[in-house]
């Protein structure tokens, strides 16, 4: 890869990012409410796909937000807001389940399905 990775424009092309670049970027509800930031990415190891978007929601300055786990299908980029929107509405955000054990496919499970979404494993 050379030194050929140093030179794209913010560490991305048309279609790849660093998750560098995503941590930080902004999560949007359907309505265009602004409803929290990606802290993390979770990818699995073997397929090699992300898992989750770990978000925080809320707080001021990273204190007294909320973090929970999103699925990445549930996540689309848009760029007219320079940001991802979950397809989920606003009902169904606000009741995202709590944080549990990320590589508990029970809890992984609940979580794909109160979104209406494959497991990524599958």
């Amino acid at each position: 890869m050379g030194n050929n990775w140093k030179t794209l424009s913010g560490d991305e092309t048309y279609s790849l990012i660093s998750a560098d670049k995503v941590r930080g970027t902004s999560i949007y509800s359907l309505a265009g409410e602004k409803a929290g930031k990606v802290e993390d990415l979770m990818i699995d190891k073997i397929s090699g796909r992300v898992a989750y978007a770990v978000v925080l929601f809320g707080g001021f300055l990273g204190m007294g937000g909320e973090r929970r786990a999103l699925p990445w299908a549930v996540l689309s980029y848009d760029t007219n807001r320079d940001g991802y929107v979950v397809s989920a509405s606003d009902a169904v955000l606000e009741g995202t389940p709590p944080l549990g054990d990320l590589g508990d496919r029970d809890w992984g499970t609940r979580l794909h399905t109160y979104y209406g979404v494959s497991p990524f494993w599958l």
